[in-house]
């Protein structure tokens, strides 16, 4: 995520679960591209730091949240790329007909994805709340907070990492192809 510009500075944060109750994340303010193991802490889905002292990313509800609704979560990623974040502010975001669709299993690249884009908190829990009656409704590719970034999530860090790289892929398309009009 480093290498392709995702997490610039200390921004973005990443997860994997640990075993029903508990994850792993990366503590807040460290750079994601010069990780050391002692950057990454344990949390309970609660959000509270196994060992006292530890200061865990600042959205670590929103990573809680994707693994209390979702058990075959097994990892989630969290990135500030230049797509995610211009396009955030530009409105709404849809897809339709990349081939590269299918890889959040869809049958056909013939339709029409949205992804939500939610507004910005520095509240989390608020912003948790906000979220999550569309993750229980109608659960989505990923979702971006506007101004900020992208989440993905999948059933291991791979998996996670490639819906992210698809997701990714998609936002830089769109961008593009708004800056061709």
């Amino acid at each position: 995520m480093d290498a392709r510009n995702w997490v610039p500075g200390s921004s973005g944060n990443l997860s994997a679960r640990l075993d029903s109750e508990s994850l792993a994340i990366t503590r807040s303010g460290v750079h994601k591209g010069r990780l050391h193991a002692d950057d990454i802490i344990e949390v309970g889905l609660d959000g509270t730091a196994a060992k006292p002292g530890n200061k865990p990313s600042a959205e670590t509800l929103l990573h809680c949240q994707l693994y209390r609704l979702f058990p075959p979560v097994g990892a989630v990623l969290h990135g500030h790329s230049v797509a995610a974040t211009v396009l955030s502010m530009a409105g709404d975001i849809q897809f339709s007909d990349y081939e590269i669709i299918k890889a959040f299993g869809f049958g056909t690249h013939a339709v029409n994805v949205a992804l939500p884009v939610f507004e910005n908190d520095q509240d989390i829990a608020r912003l948790a709340a906000l979220i999550e009656p569309s993750l229980v409704a109608d659960p989505p590719i990923g979702y971006v907070i506007r101004g900020h970034g992208v989440y993905a999530w999948g059933t291991s860090v791979e998996h996670a990492f490639w819906r992210l790289e698809a997701l990714e892929f998609l936002l830089q398309c769109e961008l593009e192809r708004r800056r061709l009009k």
